[in-house]
């Protein structure tokens, strides 16, 4: 039960981000500042999204929610430590090519991340 809360807040967390935060920082903020925003917040996004989600995994009493909630927790830690660094350093070395790459390697991640909790959603009892 306390999962499907967790579960509940953490799709609200993800979609309010992608659908009314960051339009509205692109659109309203100048780049330097936007940027410097968004280098802010994501590592914060990233590691409560994480920690909610491990917290998850000892709630979730179906082993294969539980491994899916695994699976998810191990991708906001990879994002967390790994993809957000790289992400910057290619933005910052003007690398185009690769910051996009890696950028859309972390959207299609929050997007498996997001879908994979809808579907523990709409599965739960």
């Amino acid at each position: 039960m306390i999962t499907n809360y967790l579960l509940s807040g953490m799709v609200g967390i993800m979609l309010f981000f992608t659908v009314v935060v960051a339009p509205t920082v692109f659109k309203v903020l100048p780049v330097e500042w936007s940027s410097k925003y968004v280098r802010n917040f994501f590592p914060k996004y990233y590691a409560t999204l994480g920690l909610i989600t491990l917290i998850c995994v000892f709630t979730e009493t179906d082993s294969t929610s539980k491994l899916l909630l695994a699976v998810c927790a191990v991708l906001f830690a990879f994002t967390f430590f790994y993809l957000t660094g790289k992400i910057n350093n290619a933005k910052d070395s003007g690398n185009n090519r690769l910051f996009h790459w890696l950028h859309g390697s972390s959207v299609v991640i929050n997007l498996f991340q997001l879908i994979t909790f809808i579907y523990l959603l709409i599965k739960a009892p």
